[in-house]
């Protein structure tokens, strides 16, 4: 019988073990990047440059013309008529030259002919007709991701924050840095990579709110949090978080947690506590997650607070997983849910970010083969593709203040949380990467839940999005489109900051702010960039709206309820913060 069109035959997917293991030694070197990938990408860019005369044309051009600028600006540089950036300014976000010594000659004129020469390869690599999208964002990605090493922030002698720091401190800096860096190299050789939480200690100063830990499986534990008021609205809230990293980014410090404001306001919280996998879980299927995760947390919840319906939210990747288990409810006819609430996630995948730089076919099974000898995907490699996205904050501008001004920053309770990594199941990650991103099923109706397929059309449910503006790993534009892909009112929320700071905004916090608008279910659409233009910004936090638009959709507040039942077996379960979120 000849194969299925379009299907790989298994033995392509599980044989070639000597391929596998070669491709997974390979991987040590690249960090996790697959070679193929970026030299089909370099390949598609240069041949179509090649055969694009007046392109190249251009190009060199414009090489001539900034030098030329250039020139004539080192001239007159020192005159009080020069202005601190004549030729190019750096971007709102760029804080490389943020600082006012690098409007001091001839600091300025450092960094902006390295702006300019940015400026000129971001210019060269993208533009060019025939290329592929991806190919090119691939491209510029990697162009200036080695630019960035170039910077003249990243060097002593042409860092004027870095020379002043040394004129101060008589060359002290340099022994701090030094100090710093054999701290961090022993620190890395020793398998512990990341520096330690500080005085933040998981169930001491974060992952303090009371509770108790209600019911584990395999592969999850469920925490009810003690009440705080004297009533409490009838509806209970489910929280479940990404299991790419721990659950208490919403239970920092007390003042950042945003179970202890849930609790204040007179919700019955429950959190979803997910166990670290080991080689041993490299089977644990994407569904599993489904099933023993936001199934069997329901159930419980239906057993401590029988005939009630359930607020339930979900972060991140954890959004995306509630999106599917609603839509299979749906689809089943069970309404067990009251509301949805999405913080930063994603159900449509075709324009995620510079995530999906990272994922294409040759990457993919890259990663396969990665994740094939180890049963997992280790915690530094995910944790090196985030910081790569950000690479002038979370890479060089570190290296910089911890190695060359010899500073550390303060620690603080998101360091804390950002550190204590999480490791993903082979066969979870390989079909999250296939199903959602590569393929986009659960956007197209394609995702299988039991044999069948879910639409996302059947959520009728009330929903509450929340998008964040600086969001490099689930942008609130791709966020945003859940406005055509369900069937329901829904309430979009675009906030200040990035994918964690963003959420992570308590009231009496300053520098946030939001947006808000309610579409009906039977509204027309209208595209994020109406959007955008049509709402006007609110300061302050997003919680207070949110709980606003929970308690219009709660019943009038009574006693709490039970925290958890009597196990028949007599199973002695911890507090909370539990034991999974120690792994």
């Amino acid at each position: 019988m000849e194969p299925t069109a379009g299907v790989r035959p298994q033995q392509a997917v599980e044989s070639y073990p000597a391929d596998r293991a070669f491709h997974a030694a390979l991987a040590r070197l690249s960090g996790g990047i697959s070679p193929v990938a970026l030299l089909l990408a370099y390949t598609d860019w240069l041949s179509h440059l090649a055969t694009s005369p007046q392109r190249q044309l251009e190009i060199s051009q414009e090489v001539v013309r900034d030098g030329k600028r250039l020139f004539e600006a080192a001239q007159h540089f020192f005159s009080p008529q020069h202005g601190p950036w004549s030729l190019i300014r750096p971007s709102a976000w760029d804080r490389r030259f943020a600082r006012p010594e690098w409007e001091i000659p001839p600091f300025n004129l450092l960094a902006q002919s390295f702006l300019q020469a940015e400026q000129w390869w971001h210019n060269a690599t993208t533009g060019t007709r025939g290329v592929a999208k991806q190919n090119e964002a691939i491209v510029e990605f990697s162009v200036r991701q080695m630019l960035d090493v170039l910077a003249p922030s990243n060097f002593a002698a042409t860092n004027p924050e870095v020379l002043q720091k040394a004129f101060q401190s008589g060359g002290e800096n340099f022994v701090r840095g030094w100090q710093n860096w054999c701290s961090d190299w022993v620190r890395l050789l020793s398998g512990h990579p990341q520096p330690a939480g500080g005085d933040f200690v998981v169930g001491e100063t974060v992952a303090t709110s009371p509770g108790k830990v209600v019911f584990s499986n395999e592969l999850i534990e469920l925490i009810q949090y003690y009440p705080t008021t004297d009533k409490v609205h009838p509806q209970p809230i489910l929280i479940v978080p990404a299991w790419i990293m721990k659950y208490y980014i919403l239970d920092l410090s007390p003042q950042n947690s945003l179970v202890k404001y849930l609790t204040g306001q007179g919700f019955t919280v429950f959190m979803i506590s997910w166990r670290n996998p080991g080689a041993k879980d490299r089977d644990v299927a994407f569904d599993d997650y489904r099933t023993l995760g936001v199934e069997a947390a329901l159930a419980t919840i239906e057993d401590i607070i029988p005939d009630r319906q359930v607020h339930a939210l979900g972060y991140c990747l954890g959004g995306t997983l509630l999106s599917i288990a609603a839509a299979a409810m749906a689809r089943d006819g069970d309404n067990r849910l009251k509301s949805i609430t999405l913080l930063a996630a994603q159900v449509d995948f075709t324009e995620a970010g510079e995530l999906t730089l990272f994922i294409n076919e040759s990457q993919v099974a890259f990663l396969e083969d990665v994740m094939w000898q180890r049963g997992v995907l280790d915690t530094t490699q995910m944790a090196g593709a985030f910081q790569l996205l950000r690479s002038n904050d979370l890479i060089w501008s570190r290296l910089t203040r911890d190695y060359l001004m010899g500073e550390r920053s303060p620690p603080s309770d998101l360091m804390a949380w950002n550190a204590d990594a999480t490791r993903l199941p082979y066969r979870m990650h390989s079909e999250y990467l296939r199903k959602l991103f590569l393929n986009n099923d659960l956007a197209a109706g394609r995702y299988l839940v039991e044999g069948r397929p879910i639409s996302l059309s059947d959520i009728h449910t009330p929903m509450f999005v929340v998008g964040t503006v600086l969001d490099h790993v689930a942008p609130w534009k791709s966020a945003y489109k859940i406005h055509f892909l369900v069937d329901a009112d829904v309430t979009f929320l675009l906030t200040s900051g990035g994918h964690n700071a963003g959420i992570v905004a308590p009231p009496g916090e300053e520098g946030h702010s939001y947006r808000l608008r309610t579409k009906a279910a039977d509204a027309t659409y209208i595209g994020p960039d109406e959007w955008l233009n049509s709402v006007q910004p609110i300061e302050g936090s997003w919680w207070p709206e949110w709980t606003k638009w929970l308690a219009a959709r709660s019943g009038e507040p009574s006693a709490p309820p039970q925290i958890g039942i009597k196990l028949a077996d007599g199973q002695a379960l911890p507090d909370a913060p539990g034991d999974y979120v120690r792994q």
